[in-house]
């Protein structure tokens, strides 16, 4: 396998261009293949089974494109199907789940209040269980499902200032958040609505999403085998989409450009 090679990116939808455009960020110098099933989106709301079919056959055509590494930027497929591409395919596949180590450790051993946002079928899989597990003994984990929140990505609603509050409003007022320490992202989708659960949440609140981590993952993967792209290559991003409309091509560029700020205070652009 050729360092030049690109990485394939895929995702139910277009959620996973927010992690598209975090390894463009951190890594200038590869090749991305992106591929988003919105035809399909959402998954988080489908049988395991379906979702593990669609995730094999967009892996299947993304290695037959000369992908050098796969990035499931979905955390519902890498809950169901994760497992599965890694028997099939012999390229590193590197998967999405929930940060919630980086939530629990900035209580530094005391213990932290939780949400974990995320899709119905990421909260409901045993791999979010068994991660789950490993904090739960010392901190308090509350699961909070929000399957509209895709559908707003999808359907160009998420500069809709209305709609995205009426339903991040209709998620989180059941809770006392001034006592919520981090809100964990478990959906790539739903990396897009930061901005406005900043405005929601307490300030003492962090937002939490593991893209960061995920590209980082990748970088130290691709290094390991000697996989990284040299430096005299010209890096980008090439988008596929099940949906072939001139709508979603649109919508995924102007996704994909997207300003976007970390809570650390990194700023993220095109360069």
């Amino acid at each position: 396998m050729s360092s030049t090679a690109p990485i394939g990116v895929f995702d139910s939808g277009l959620g996973g261009l927010s992690v598209a455009r975090q390894i463009r960020h951190d890594l200038p110098h590869e090749r991305i293949l992106y591929y988003g099933d919105s035809a399909n989106a959402p998954y988080g709301t489908r049988p395991p089974g379906e979702v593990r079919a669609m995730a094999l056959s967009i892996a299947r055509r993304l290695v037959d494109q000369g992908a050098k590494a796969l990035v499931v930027a979905c955390n519902t497929a890498t809950s169901v199907a994760i497992t599965n591409l890694r028997d099939v395919f012999d390229i590193p596949i590197i998967g999405m789940e929930p940060a919630l180590k980086v939530a629990c450790d900035r209580g530094h051993g005391s213990s932290q209040k939780v949400i974990v946002a995320a899709t119905p079928l990421t909260l409901k899989e045993r791999k979010f269980a068994a991660l789950m597990q490993r904090f739960a003994k010392s901190n308090m984990i509350l699961r909070q499902p929000c399957p509209d929140l895709v559908r707003i990505v999808e359907d160009r609603q998420l500069d809709d200032h209305a709609i995205v509050m009426d339903a991040l409003h209709r998620y989180f007022d059941s809770y006392d958040l001034d006592t919520v320490d981090s809100v964990v992202l478990g959906c790539t989708h739903f990396v897009f609505f930061r901005e406005s659960l900043r405005e929601m949440l307490p300030r003492t609140t962090a937002i939490i999403d593991g893209n960061a981590g995920t590209a980082h993952h990748l970088s130290v993967v691709l290094e390991s085998l000697g996989l990284l792209a040299p430096e005299t290559q010209k890096g980008g991003v090439r988008i596929n989409n099940s949906d072939p409309s001139p709508e979603i091509a649109q919508l995924s560029q102007e996704l994909l450009n997207r300003p976007w700020r970390s809570e650390s205070g990194h700023a993220g652009t095109r360069e």
